[in-house]
């Protein structure tokens, strides 16, 4: 089968932080591919990845960048899979402000989906819940996800109250 998510970055330096993205695919058991596409310095590659994203199977992309931070948006632009944007506090960032404004702040028509600054643990939650749609077995991992979220919250606060 083909993979389900894609996980593009705009450099290699971005994998400390997209990797939490695959993390969760592969807790979940979700098929992902993962690659370097930099919308500047090389955009054939972003427009051929994106062009050909839904015909690999991809039902999702997690596109993570620092900087400028067009990626995300540039691949939103051409393919019609949901795309969601990890804004990356890069070293040539404005301590983050310019990934996340580039990846939020969309023109109407090209959605976006965008997480935190270096969230892509929750990119990759998203993207999972997304498939879950069309997925029971998917669904009901993302609600055992949550009840043990819940569960750790409850052990927490009664271990603070004793």
């Amino acid at each position: 089968m083909s993979a389900r998510v894609g996980i593009i970055m705009g450099s290699k330096s971005d994998l400390n932080v997209m990797q939490d993205a695959a993390d969760i695919c592969q807790e979940f058991g979700v098929e992902f591919e993962m690659t370097v596409v930099s919308a500047h310095r090389t955009p054939e590659r972003m427009f051929t990845y994106a062009k050909k994203a839904a015909q690999k199977g991809l039902k999702v992309i997690i596109a993570g960048a620092g900087g400028a931070a067009h990626l995300p948006g540039m691949v939103a632009s051409i393919t019609t899979l949901p795309v969601i944007g990890v804004p990356v506090k890069s070293s040539n960032s404005i301590d983050g402000w310019d990934s996340i404004l580039s990846i939020l702040q969309m023109p109407n028509g090209i959605p976006v989906a965008t997480v935190a600054l270096n969230a892509a643990k929750n990119a990759g939650l998203l993207a999972v819940q997304i498939l879950a749609t069309a997925d029971d077995s998917l669904a009901q991992k993302i609600q055992a996800y949550k009840e043990d979220l819940k569960k750790k919250v409850e052990e927490s606060a009664e271990e603070m109250e004793k």
